[in-house]
């Protein structure tokens, strides 16, 4: 029985090799998703692409998968990297989900002075790509980075990497605009939290010759729609539309 369900694993795959799931996935294969034996899945790796795997045996903590044929080759997401001021927990969920879904290589939680909370979930974060990678079909997991001060990340930034913050103050070219004149396939995309940047967070940023401001338009986005608006932006103008 063909079924379209996609999982994650760590164990690398291959053709005709043993693969075993522990208790969390199995739960989730035969109560959720109602799989038996003899069905099929799709799993990926983050290492060797994607195959089709037939459930052999599953039992109450444990499920053994044989491995049958590649799908789809192993396939890097473009190197665009998001950095966002954590929001509150559903709105970050929300962040991480669409970040994943946009092909977003690398996810930075970042501190900013108006960032309004602390409690930062690295696990969490890791979980919620997952489950979204699952889901969109990728081959590769986004890179979650722990939680770093803003001017703690930029004093190490890799200076070949263009940064384009997101200036509310509208006062930066369009964002569009900005990445036709960049071209560079190395990029990152700064969030700043729902009270904005700083008077002395702008003047650091726009101080940086790697810092591009940009702006999403004539109205203020909230936070977690300006992540996805960027990041639409940068894939239809430097982004995976061939793949």
């Amino acid at each position: 029985m063909a079924k379209n369900f996609r999982l994650y694993v760590t164990d690398k795959l291959e053709t005709n090799k043993i693969i075993i799931l522990e208790e969390e996935q199995t739960h989730y294969l035969k109560n959720v998703v109602k799989y038996t034996i003899g069905d099929n899945l799709l799993c990926f790796d983050n290492q060797s692409g994607e195959y089709l795997c037939n459930i052999t045996e599953l039992g109450k903590k444990k499920t053994t998968l044989l491995v049958k044929e590649k799908t789809k080759d192993l396939y890097i997401c473009p190197d665009i990297w998001l950095l966002f001021a954590p929001l509150k927990k559903d709105k970050t969920d929300f962040v991480i989900e669409k970040a994943t879904e946009l092909g977003c290589r690398k996810i930075i939680p970042t501190l900013t002075k108006y960032t309004i909370t602390s409690n930062v979930k690295t696990s969490r974060y890791i979980s919620q790509s997952i489950e979204a990678s699952e889901q969109c079909r990728r081959t590769d997991l986004p890179e979650i980075s722990e939680a770093i001060e803003l001017k703690k990340l930029l004093q190490n930034w890799d200076k070949e990497r263009t940064l384009f913050f997101m200036d509310e103050t509208l006062q930066s070219k369009n964002f569009l605009t900005a990445l036709k004149e960049s071209k560079n396939p190395k990029s990152a995309i700064l969030i700043g939290p729902e009270g904005g940047f700083s008077e002395e967070e702008l003047a650091f940023l726009r101080s940086l010759d790697f810092c591009i401001g940009a702006t999403l338009g004539p109205r203020i986005l909230r936070a977690e729609t300006a992540a996805s608006s960027a990041l639409s932006c940068w894939q239809l103008i430097s982004g995976d539309w061939s793949k």
